[in-house]
């Protein structure tokens, strides 16, 4: 990697912490079209670039999301009987998503992320003005639900913060809480994620130099480095600003990266 590339990742991680500490999310949604983007000026082969994207968007939301929940911990901002319910589905899904990842034409990737991103977006605008809540499911739903949400994070290489904050802000769990949360599951989710793509990318070819499977060590570096210092400054964000105003943030947000997806 060029300095320019490198300095590039690295401002990268610093935004990818702010927005995982402030909306839950671990960040895949800003890596993965970064990467797309950047993995190609690096030498690395244009048909295997959104994997390689998908399994190092993981592999940095273990750190990031890991710092994320940690910071929400000591804010008291995770419901325990969430992360409890949710994390085996989570991990289950997480895996399972990797495998079914595989079997996707690469270059059908990135239009099945901005169609998923896409919707999850709406759903949030349409939730603003909303007062409906449900409570919570039992927990064999719970754990179902979770399963899901891990499949659809590990093929889109996200943590699940955009599933998990609208699916338990609906069902009555405080944004705060919903966020933090979901800062727990996204780490699990993309450790099991990670693993799926390690394992796959070890028979594939034209891989780069310092790679694990389709995992890419120097983007991960350079990306981690500075993610997981800034996490602090959205999680402190996230308890100060009002539940609409972070709902909003979070609906542009996703918005916009679908529209760069699908455009």
């Amino acid at each position: 990697m060029s300095i320019e590339l490198l300095l590039l990742m690295l401002l990268l991680g610093a935004f990818v912490g702010v927005m995982a500490g402030l909306l839950g999310i671990g960040g895949g949604l800003i890596v993965v079209p970064a990467l797309v983007f950047l993995l190609p000026q690096a030498g690395i082969d244009p048909s295997i670039t959104m994997n390689i994207a998908l399994a190092t968007s993981l592999s940095t939301i273990i750190v990031t999301s890991g710092s994320s929940a940690f910071n929400h911990l000591k804010l008291g901002n995770v419901d325990m009987f969430v992360v409890k319910w949710l994390m085996p589905g989570v991990v289950i899904g997480g895996f399972v998503g990797a495998n079914v990842a595989e079997w996707i034409p690469s270059e059908y990737l990135p239009k099945v992320f901005g169609v998923i991103v896409l919707l999850l977006a709406l759903q949030m605008l349409l939730s603003i003005k909303s007062t409906t809540e449900r409570s919570m499911p039992s927990s064999g739903v719970t754990m179902g639900y979770g399963a899901g949400i891990g499949i659809i994070s590990s093929l889109a290489g996200i943590g699940g913060g955009s599933l998990s904050v609208p699916f338990l802000n609906r069902h009555g769990v405080e944004m705060r809480k919903a966020v933090g949360s979901s800062s727990v599951c996204g780490c699990v989710i993309a450790i099991s994620g990670m693993t799926g793509f390690i394992l796959h990318g070890y028979s594939a070819d034209n891989l780069p130099s310092y790679s694990v499977g389709y995992v890419y060590l120097p983007a991960l570096a350079a990306i981690a480095s500075t993610s997981m210092l800034t996490t602090k400054i959205g999680a402190k964000l996230a308890t100060s600003l009002p539940t609409a105003a972070l709902k909003k943030i979070f609906a542009l947000f996703l918005m916009f990266v679908a529209g760069t997806m699908l455009l």
